[in-house]
């Protein structure tokens, strides 16, 4: 049966779209729009001598966040006369930015993004940073999620009168931003401007943001929302001609470069950098600070400190923590474990805390292939089981016979530790218990991180016992909220509060409610199916998304077949296929 693809949608809404009204517009836009690009990495680099090229440390840069992201990438850098040079394109940034790529970066400053796999697009256009020519020339790059994005959508059309070109609410929340700068209506801004209109950009959106914006020719500024529930800091590097400075998602990113004096960027606050100084502003007063806690769980690397917390130290943490937890229950259930093995690689450092404070045996159980990403985000439950069995590989000797306790940083959907488990038992094990170092996931994140929807949780609507039975174990421990809580606030007291909403579907910012979760499942299960038939050319007449696959009327589609909606329009992408 013939289906119109979004593609081809998009194309008839656009070719009509003067007969319909602006309310019919902005519904027709939700519907092939409103899909975001979760847990990214973000990076701004400005150099002190304009004259050195900063794409090849922002590349470097880029590798070391690419745990956030390994589905897209870019750089725009600014080079003489507020010119921007561009590549960016989907793939890992070992393959997408080459000597030749990175040659043609010109320039002292920019700005650097990697995307995590979604749900969305496979369209290189939607590859981050963002760029806009009016007004003065910005580029932005944005680690987050929004929440009102209907009202956003219908303020830009009927008000701002600006076009919103592809899917992600990065391109949304970079135009709210041009806009309150055109506002001004002056010929050249200053600090003060700019200010005020990150701030009144700041009242007009919820949700969770953390952004860097370069201006062309005058300098690159950082801010994050409210409630700073996504990460993003600072750091200074002295040079023999003055200072470098660098925005950037993790700490990691500052100590491997040789930057010094890290300084996460506060809740509601702006940072502007210049080649003459550094400008700082409480733009919006803070809300509740309420970082994400899954961060520590999951995303971040050991080796970065957020928000004044060693990710490694929290892991450790959450091992002790979880020790108590796995001997309480195992003593209620009357069973004994032999051996510790860890799911992995983020839970190894609570795998070996674990495991010395209840005096067991650590042992590295499974090897993994490195050259398969992470599965928990991709589309089609066959799709994630496959990719298991390629990532893992079970070590018999360590399994067979014995009561194996198997530490996992979470579980989300099952299907990983059901292979995992599965896998255990194929290798002899007796009895398999599985201990989270996170509490169940029973909520979507709606803050960034692309969690499937609430029937696809394996602990929604289920208990202990339950999850055991849907992923084969003979028993799970979780670790307890108010454990994993104190495992990373004890680090900094001072943070009073975490965003804990996929264990107890408490949102921060407030504003979320069945409408909303009903909504957002809806377009995720369309957009999974449209990812899916990317992948496995089951497309139809169109391709899915996002402006992809068959051209209509010469949408962007070069001599060589490859899709960038950016070669047709604002910044020529010097990538290619």
């Amino acid at each position: 049966m013939f289906s119109l693809s979004t593609t081809f949608v998009k194309y008839l809404f656009f070719r009509f779209s003067e007969q319909v009204s602006s309310g019919a517009l902005i519904l027709t836009h939700l519907l092939i729009a409103s899909v975001t690009f979760p847990v990214c990495g973000i990076l701004g680099l400005l150099l002190h001598d304009s004259t050195i090229n900063c794409a090849p440390e922002i590349c470097e840069g880029l590798s070391l966040l690419q745990h956030r992201g390994q589905d897209a990438c870019g750089i725009v850098t600014c080079g003489p006369k507020g010119r921007f040079f561009q590549c960016k394109a989907n793939g890992m940034v070992r393959d997408i930015f080459d000597e030749s790529s990175i040659r043609k970066l010109i320039g002292g400053m920019g700005v650097g993004h990697v995307r995590y796999p979604t749900a969305g697009s496979f369209n290189n256009a939607e590859a981050q940073p963002f760029y806009v020519n009016s007004p003065y020339g910005i580029v932005f790059a944005h680690n987050g999620n929004l929440i009102n994005t209907a009202s956003l959508l219908q303020y830009m059309d009927a008000t701002a009168h600006r076009h919103i070109n592809t899917s992600s609410d990065s391109e949304l929340l970079l135009n709210i931003f041009a806009n309150n700068l055109q506002q001004t209506g002056k010929f050249r801004i200053n600090e003060e401007d700019i200010f005020t209109a990150i701030g009144g950009m700041m009242k007009q959106v919820k949700g969770a943001y953390a952004c860097v914006a370069m201006l062309a020719g005058f300098g690159i500024i950082a801010f994050r929302d409210p409630n700073g529930i996504r990460p993003v800091g600072m750091a200074v590097r002295k040079t023999e001609t003055g200072k470098d400075y660098l925005f950037a998602s993790e700490s990691v990113v500052a100590v491997a470069s040789g930057f010094t004096d890290w300084d996460d960027v506060k809740p509601g606050e702006a940072i502007i950098i210049t080649r003459s100084g550094v400008s700082r502003r409480q733009v919006v007063e803070a809300a509740a600070f309420a970082p994400d806690i899954f961060e520590y769980v999951y995303f971040a690397r050991p080796d970065s400190v957020l928000d004044g917390i060693s990710v490694y130290r929290s892991r450790m943490a959450m091992g002790d923590m979880l020790a108590e937890e796995v001997k309480r229950v195992l003593s209620n259930n009357g069973m004994s474990v032999d051996v510790v093995i860890p799911v992995p690689d983020t839970s190894r450092v609570a795998a070996l805390n674990l495991a010395q404070k209840l005096n067991l045996p650590y042992r590295e159980g499974f090897i993994k292939n490195r050259y398969v990403g992470r599965t928990f985000i991709m589309p089609g439950q066959q799709m994630r089981k496959k990719n298991v069995r390629r990532k893992l590989n079970a070590m018999a000797l360590e399994f067979s016979g014995r009561n194996v306790l198997l530490v996992d940083d979470s579980i989300v959907r099952g299907t990983t530790s059901r292979e995992i488990v599965q896998m255990a038992k194929d290798v002899g094990a007796k009895n398999v218990i599985v201990a989270s170092c996170a509490p169940p996931i029973r909520y979507p994140n709606i803050y960034g991180i692309d969690m499937p929807s609430r029937s696809e949780l394996v602990a929604y609507g289920r208990n202990e016992e339950d999850v055991a039975e849907a992923i084969g174990a003979d028993l799970v421990i979780f670790q307890t909220l108010p454990d994993l809580i104190e495992s990373v606030r004890q680090l900094n007291p001072s943070i009073k509060r975490f965003d804990c909403s996929v264990f107890d579907g408490d949102y921060v910012t407030g504003g979320v409610d069945e409408a909303y979760f009903s909504e957002l499942e809806a377009l995720r299960a369309d957009n999974v199916r449209s990812k899916v038939a990317m992948m496995t050319g089951d497309l139809g007449p169109a391709e899915g998304k996002g402006g992809g696959g068959v051209p209509v009327n010469g949408s962007g589609i070069d001599e060589g077949g490859t899709v960038n909606g950016d070669d047709t329009v604002g910044l020529h992408n010097s990538w290619k296929r």
